[in-house]
């Protein structure tokens, strides 16, 4: 069976991606790591361990610009 995935809605390609990916973004205090939807999941005090806590719980870290 084919999927055609040129059909695929905008809300249906998030959820695809959620469990998968986390960014950081950094603040005045230090920096938060979000899921792919903006959930804030965690904080850090530096770029590093932010960066580090998405790898050890097995999410792909993304760039956003």
């Amino acid at each position: 069976m084919q999927s055609n995935i040129k059909n695929i809605s905008t809300d249906e390609l998030a959820i695809l991606g959620l469990a998968n990916f986390a960014y950081v973004k950094a603040h005045e205090d230090g920096f938060s790591v979000h899921a792919a939807d903006g959930t804030e999941i965690a904080l850090a005090d530096d770029f590093g361990t932010a960066l580090n806590a998405i790898v050890a719980h097995d999410l792909l870290p993304i760039s956003l610009h």
